[in-house]
């Protein structure tokens, strides 16, 4: 078993008034729409209550309180759907299927877009490896992608032909990449992502989609990171098809979305085989339907397509400008925190990610702009990232992310083979919750760990541990969170 107490760095010295935000950052000092859960009590392992500053909105944001009361009123009225005549199973049918029409004007989709419900996006684009034209079992073409994406975005395409292009140092250079692999012929797909769930940074889709069509190929976008935090038309951008989660998008169950161009779809393997996605079935054949359907087998998740479509209706309904202006307070307030604080490292994958023109002369990407969303990756020198992140939890009361973000390739790519933390905030955010981060780093720094830790199953927790989970959950602290990739 691992143990730390590290000692104190004396040498750092820092003072409260550098953590003090000046009127720049005023928009951001409330949340900019109401989550479920914002008030929840944190046990600090030294004792007490803190609230919860919640940094960990990448990996699954809280429930809009919008949301969560649409679910309280839909409940009630839950039913199977598209097979019973009875009145629960008829106002379930017709809220499932409204989603659909919800969803695909949330993202500018085209008139005969197909919105296909699934579990989440690793869900929706395996779905979509299934769908590659594969004519007599021979795939047509092979899928393009890099080593910059997320795993969900990365081993489905390993499945099929395909080829992969490690990243240029610039996002220009990285476009030229791709052209020049696209320009070689043979790839039907290029697979992207809309910004990077480790860094934040936005890659310019409306340039990559012409890059991908200028070569006869089609592109697809992961947009788990993007859709909670920028506007998305994929019509106006032309893309080809688009996935996104509900779990990163302030709506709960567990449902995802892939919309997109029919013909793929309708075409290719069905991807739950199973009741409703049939035309007609015998003991040893079957006749396949086109549509969503084809890939809905099985009872479909009624509350999670509901709280999700609910949750993009109030995501539509946001002023612009003031949503971008809160998230990018607090990442601005947060990056200028962390280079005052000695042996923090703010990490990026291109250097001109919030400069970027593109290639076709057409200035910065307008339809999504590029920069960067409410994502901030850094490291502290000579400190694990896990170790840091169980004291800010148990000492600060501060829930954010370290590992390698189920991204392996890109953080060897960035010189961080054994992780990195990452900060990821949004609508539920307010500015305190960065400086209580910055206040924990700073201390940290200024008196070192104040308890011991040691390592169980694979992730630092505090040796000792009293506290407590409420009465109804399983009283297990520290392991119940150990991750499985723990291999480089």
């Amino acid at each position: 078993m691992t143990t730390a107490t590290i000692p104190a760095t004396p040498e750092f010295k820092t003072g409260a008034a550098e953590s003090r935000p000046d009127a720049r950052f005023a928009v951001a000092r409330r949340p900019l729409a109401a989550v479920t859960g914002a008030e929840i009590q944190a046990p600090l392992i030294q004792g007490g209550h803190v609230r919860y500053a919640n940094l960990d909105y990448g990996a699954s944001a809280p429930a809009l309180s919008v949301v969560s009361a649409y679910l309280n009123e839909i409940l009630p009225f839950y039913a199977s759907v598209h097979r019973g005549a009875g009145y629960a199973s008829q106002i379930s049918t017709s809220v499932y299927e409204n989603a659909r029409t919800i969803v695909r004007e949330f993202v500018g989709g085209r008139p005969d877009d197909a919105v296909i419900f699934t579990r989440n996006t690793t869900d929706s684009l395996n779905l979509l490896a299934g769908c590659l034209p594969a004519p007599g079992g021979v795939h047509t073409g092979e899928v393009l992608y890099l080593d910059i994406e997320h795993h969900a975005n990365l081993l489905p395409w390993q499945r099929v032909p395909h080829r992969s292009v490690i990243a240029a140092p610039t996002l220009a250079a990285t476009l030229e990449l791709l052209r020049a692999e696209l320009a070689q012929g043979g790839v039907s797909l290029l697979a992207v992502t809309g910004a990077s769930n480790v860094t934040g940074e936005i890659l310019p889709i409306r340039a990559l989609a012409a890059l991908a069509h200028d070569y006869g190929a089609r592109i697809v976008v992961d947009a788990a990171q993007l859709a909670p935090h920028r506007r998305i038309d994929i019509a106006a951008d032309d893309v080809d098809y688009l996935a996104f989660s509900g779990h990163k998008l302030y709506a709960p169950f567990g449902a995802g979305v892939l919309i997109g161009r029919p013909d793929w779809l309708d075409a290719g393997i069905p991807h739950l085989a199973g009741g409703g996605a049939v035309q007609d079935a015998r003991i040893d054949s079957v006749s396949w339907t086109t549509g969503p359907a084809r890939h809905e087998g099985g009872s479909p998740n009624v509350l999670g397509a509901a709280a999700l479509a609910k949750a993009t209706q109030v995501i539509a309904d946001l002023d612009v400008d003031q949503w971008h202006a809160h998230e990018n307070a607090i990442r601005s307030f947060l990056v200028e925190g962390l280079a005052r604080i000695e042996g923090v490292t703010v990490h990026q994958i291109f250097p001109d990610s919030a400069s970027f023109d593109s290639p076709a002369g057409a200035g910065p990407d307008t339809a999504t702009g590029t920069g960067t969303i409410g994502v901030v990756n850094f490291s502290l020198e000579g400190y694990d990232a896990g170790l840091v992140a169980a004291y800010l939890s148990a000492e600060h009361g501060i829930g954010l992310r370290d590992g390698r973000f189920c991204a392996h390739p890109l953080l060897r790519r960035l010189g961080l083979p054994s992780g990195s933390l990452r900060a990821s905030f949004g609508l539920g955010s307010r500015l305190e919750d960065a400086q209580r981060l910055l206040a924990g780093l700073q201390e940290l720094r200024r008196t070192g760990l104040g308890w011991d830790y040691v390592v169980d199953a694979g992730r630092w927790v505090p040796s000792n541990d009293a506290r407590t989970y409420p009465h109804w959950a399983p009283n297990t602290p520290g392991t119940a969170g150990a991750a499985p990739c723990t291999q480089d």
